[in-house]
């Protein structure tokens, strides 16, 4: 005998239907959307690479004045760094899955496109071949781009790669600039407190500047040092020493 529903369970079969109906939508969208500005972000990345290759990017970079080797680097800047922007830059290859979709989740959230979770590799792309506009073609030519950097070169080629590009405030650009004039010293000689003060200052630079921002400068390096100790390269307790060393 056939089973006779109630109108609540048909209202509720009729609900289950529409909202797999509508997550279907969405998805068939998500698919649409991402092929095509994928599509758009590859021809991107392609007419990039193609205007300066990978190798003559990477040439022009070394050849800079000043520039400073992955072995030249005090190991607490380099763990700071790692640290407080990409602390999986070591096992990716150039995408992070995890803080992807963490941001994503946030900026729909949010409602606005304020966390990116991009890599180290992707933010040393996108610095070096395509604008800051956040487009999603952008974004995806960015994935690209990193990707195929992380194919020709290792991670410690693009850890000095990156931290030798990026701006720190002041009018400096690169570790070797803003160690000589934040401190008057080459990286290879900063101290602890100096290492994970330069490591937080390239997330605002204008506005963590030691020179403009003392104190806001020393808020961030207490972000910088709290990620460390969460990343479990330092203590709590050393944390406090390398804070107090000043």
């Amino acid at each position: 005998m056939k089973r006779k529903y109630s109108r609540a369970e048909k209202a509720g079969k009729i609900i289950r239907r529409t909202l797999l109906v509508l997550f279907c939508a969405v998805l068939a969208a998500s698919a649409a959307v991402c092929f095509v500005y994928g599509v758009k972000g590859y021809n991107m990345y392609k007419d990039a690479v193609e205007s300066k290759p990978l190798g003559k990017m990477v040439d022009g970079i070394r050849g800079m004045e000043g520039f400073t080797e992955y072995d030249e680097l005090p190991e607490i800047y380099i763990d700071a760094v790692i640290s407080v922007e990409d602390k999986r830059f070591m096992s990716h290859g150039g995408i992070d899955p995890i803080a992807i979709c963490r941001a994503v989740f946030n900026d729909i959230r949010t409602m606005s496109f304020a966390e990116g979770g991009s890599t180290i590799t992707q933010q040393l792309m996108k610095n070096e071949y395509f604008t800051q506009e956040k487009k999603l073609e952008r974004k995806f030519a960015e994935v690209f781009a990193a990707r195929a950097l992380e194919k020709e070169y290792g991670k410690e080629d693009i850890f000095e790669l990156y931290v030798n590009t990026i701006y720190f405030g002041s009018g400096y650009y690169g570790i070797h600039d803003a160690a000589l004039g934040y401190y008057g010293k080459s990286p290879s000689e900063l101290t602890e407190y100096e290492s994970v003060m330069l490591a937080g200052l390239p997330n605002a630079p204008s506005a963590y500047s030691p020179d403009s921002s003392p104190e806001l400068a020393l808020q961030r390096m207490r972000q910088v040092l709290d990620r460390m100790v969460k990343c479990g390269v330092i203590t709590e307790s050393e944390a406090e020493e390398i804070i107090s060393e000043k």
